[in-house]
């Protein structure tokens, strides 16, 4: 399926693009933005944000994996 007409991009492509980036790294924080450098693309006019940020939140390599995503308690409200 076609998810950005604008660049031709289909709910592969960005399936695809996500799973490459969490093999590469494992602690990447995966964006739109990165998956459009990924595929070489670049967002145009934004109409199919809901539906491209749709297809990213099916894919389960998306999450933040478990040891990064448990910030120790005196971490959490740490202040810079």
């Amino acid at each position: 399926m076609i998810v950005c007409h604008c660049q031709h991009i289909t709910h592969r492509d960005i399936h695809a693009a996500i799973d490459w980036m969490r093999a590469s790294d494992r602690f990447a924080l995966i964006t739109p933005g990165k998956i459009y450098r990924a595929l070489g693309k670049r967002a145009d006019c934004g109409g199919c944000m809901p539906l491209f940020l749709a297809t990213m939140q099916e894919n389960a390599n998306l999450g933040v994996p478990a040891e990064v995503a448990q910030v120790p308690a005196e971490l959490r409200n740490l202040r810079m």
